[in-house]
């Protein structure tokens, strides 16, 4: 359907949305609109946005010149170590330059590399410490736990000159830099480089989704509630220890994406952008839309040019800067609706149409796309979504907001539901297969079976699930246990399912390929401010005498397969939904994926329609590599004999295993 300029592909693709044409025709205007008022249509979004260019701390040939906006300041101060943190010295103080803008010109030899500072910022009725909006490296007094600004200018950085392909098929390896390491302390980057990335790189990921790199104040927060939206999490290390993180990663063919929270900020006055100058409106929405009731954080308002401006030019500097290869947008379910999405069910189209939904928050995301891509046509982006609107993942140009991925939230709780709900002999594989292949055809996805939320303090894992509290004393290998071999199975088939459905992209979060046991939990008074949950004991998958080395090296087989055949080009296309026998046999691309879900019957001479040929077995989750049974010879090549007027396949399928095929001409 043509529209002006407007091709409404999602109407074309899903006529279910006529009745919303008109909707979807003015979210297109007002983006378009919008980007007029940056560009004046003579000059492309990324060129516009550069507010990390202007504000913030910038060394010019014979001077620091520093800039910050607050129209409702009456007087702004550098205080820091160059002044005995002296608040309000007059040769310190930045003067008004229009347009809420302020600014001061300090000497070179004044301010030196490494040297803290703050702001006192004063406004009618009220003065305090503030952070700069746009600080790229702030760090915590070890004693007082006060924040400050650092002057930061260091040497650039040298990068290699790694040119990475347009990645079609991400392959996620979701981490987290603090909680990698095996101690009971908060891990670098450094660290993370020289013991995790090999492993990454190892298990044959393609992307690795950095989480809670913006600077955040509670490390307990998991990184989402952001502070200093510019500034690398110094807990970490510093900015040149990431950069030469991502530098290795695209060395090594990985790109590296960030897990950009631009959905809410954190509330905290001193270190953050809330009430920055004694104006709570400044960055955010006034009254009750400022402020979100669930996560305790405030809220963007993101109808205010310059809070627009600021988010999209902070997309930019994470690109430029930093060299990240895309980002993963949290929480945009809270940025799309007014109500946040909370406690609604979405079960028909009219609930993304209702009025509910924040027109310039959809606006902000379609420019950031816009942006993103125009810096870097190679960029990818992902949403998560809870809600499913439609067109998140699709053009803007056919009434879609601009994503290249979302997440297929509903996939792991579905797997949840499903173990804790059902016996696996009540599994019916006609239900699994259409949830985990029910996808907007029109939209790019990423699956997964568990992601960091799933394996949060007062969750469980799916390996937690399967094996309860055997995982403390049975996966020993000299040691048989019924529970542990039914858990080792199924989340082999579980995983090896996920993956082979997926729409176009897979996700993991660093350490559960392998099991890692129990939760995720870090410290906070509840639990004594204990390490003991916030860590990945990498020692238990490198034990020779734990089951836990057979998913991972299942999981890198798996991994290496998908990759290699390039099975996400296909599509999943069903030949068998047995649901008396619990048999599910689909092809996908060049290979034939077949999984037995009973959990007691084999079936020694399974017979299925094939093309004619020989089939050979690539992969079997029965392995004894796979701490399987290894019933499965996998030397023997399997062809299609005439029978029945058709070619049959005809194979062995023990119980609770699953088998990848692919013919050999």
């Amino acid at each position: 359907m043509k529209i002006g300029d407007l091709s409404l592909g999602l109407i074309d693709n899903d006529p279910g949305l006529k009745p919303f044409e008109r909707v979807l025709i003015d979210r297109y205007r007002q983006v378009v609109l919008k980007e007029l008022e940056f560009t004046n249509g003579q000059r492309t979004l990324a060129d516009c946005c550069n507010t990390h260019l202007y504000y913030g701390m910038h060394a010019e040939q014979d001077y620091w010149v520093f800039r910050e906006w607050a129209p409702n300041a009456t007087a702004i101060y550098l205080s820091g170590e160059f002044n005995d943190w002296y608040k309000t010295e007059a040769r310190f103080a930045l003067n008004p330059v229009g347009g809420g803008n302020w600014e001061i010109r300090v000497p070179k030899d004044v301010l030196k590399h490494g040297m803290l500072y703050r702001l006192w910022v004063e406004w009618n009725g009220g003065a305090g410490y503030r952070l700069p909006s746009h600080v790229v490296r702030a760090v915590q007094d070890e004693y007082t736990k006060i924040y400050c600004a650092q002057v930061w200018d260091p040497k650039p950085f040298k990068w290699n000159k790694t040119k990475l392909p347009k990645l079609k098929h991400p392959l996620i390896y979701e981490a987290h830099i603090g909680m990698s390491t095996e101690l009971k302390r908060v891990s670098s980057f450094e660290e993370f480089r020289a013991y995790v990335l090999p492993r990454i790189v190892k298990a044959g990921y393609n992307t690795i989704q950095l989480m809670g790199i913006q600077e955040h104040p509670y490390y307990g927060s998991f990184g989402y509630q952001v502070s200093n939206f510019f500034g690398v999490s110094s807990r970490f290390g510093t900015p040149e220890e990431l950069k030469k993180l991502i530098n290795e990663a695209h060395k090594n063919g990985i790109r590296v994406i960030l897990d950009l929270v631009h959905s809410h900020a954190v509330k905290n006055e001193e270190e953050g952008l809330s009430n920055f100058a004694g104006d709570l409106s400044q960055y955010f929405y006034e009254g009750e839309r400022g402020e979100h009731s669930l996560w305790n954080s405030r809220c963007f308002n993101y109808g205010k040019n310059e809070v627009i401006s600021f988010l999209l030019s902070n997309c930019k500097y994470w690109l430029e800067e930093y060299h990240f290869d895309g980002f993963r947008f949290d929480g945009i379910t809270s940025m799309l609706y007014w109500d946040h999405g909370l406690g609604r069910d979405f079960t028909e189209y009219k609930y993304y149409y209702d009025g509910n939904q924040d027109a310039d928050a959809i606006t902000y995301l379609s420019l950031a796309n816009k942006l993103i891509h125009q810096v870097n046509p190679d960029a990818i982006t992902i949403a998560e979504d809870m809600s499913g609107m439609p067109g998140l993942a699709s053009p803007i140009s056919e009434g879609g907001i601009g994503f290249d991925y979302r997440m297929s939230m509903g996939v792991p709780d579905y797997w949840i539901k499903l173990i804790e709900d059902k016996r696996d002999e009540d599994w019916h594989v006609g239900d699994i297969f259409y949830e985990l292949t029910n996808k907007r055809k029109e939209e790019k996805t990423v699956s997964y079976v568990e992601s960091h939320d799933q394996a949060m303090v007062g969750d469980k894992t799916v390996i937690f699930r399967l094996l309860d509290k055997e995982m403390y004393d049975q996966m020993s290998v000299f040691r048989g246990n019924l529970v542990v071999s039914r858990g080792i199975a199924l989340h082999k088939m579980i995983r090896l399912l996920t993956i082979a459905t997926a729409g176009d992209g897979y996700l993991n979060f660093m350490g559960n390929e392998w099991g890692h046991p129990e939760w995720i939990d870090f410290p906070r008074e509840g639990n004594n401010w204990s390490y003991d949950h916030a860590r990945r004991q990498w020692n238990l998958v490198d034990d020779p005498t734990l089951k836990y080395q057979y998913l991972g090296k299942f999981d890198q087989a798996m991994i290496e397969l998908i990759a290699g055949e390039n099975v996400l080009d296909g599509t999943p296309d069903p030949i068998v939904r047995d649901i008396d026998r619990q048999i599910l046999i689909f092809k996908r691309k060049n290979c034939i994926f077949a999984f037995n879900f009973s959990a007691s019957t084999s079936y020694t001479d399974y017979e299925f329609g094939m093309e004619p040929g020989k089939y050979c077995l690539l992969l079997d989750t029965d392995s004894k590599e796979f701490d399987g049974n290894g019933e499965i010879d996998s030397t023997i090549e399997h062809f299609t004999q005439p029978k029945y007027g058709k070619n049959i396949l005809s194979l062995y399928l023990p119980a609770r295993t699953a088998m990848v095929l692919k013919k050999n001409d």
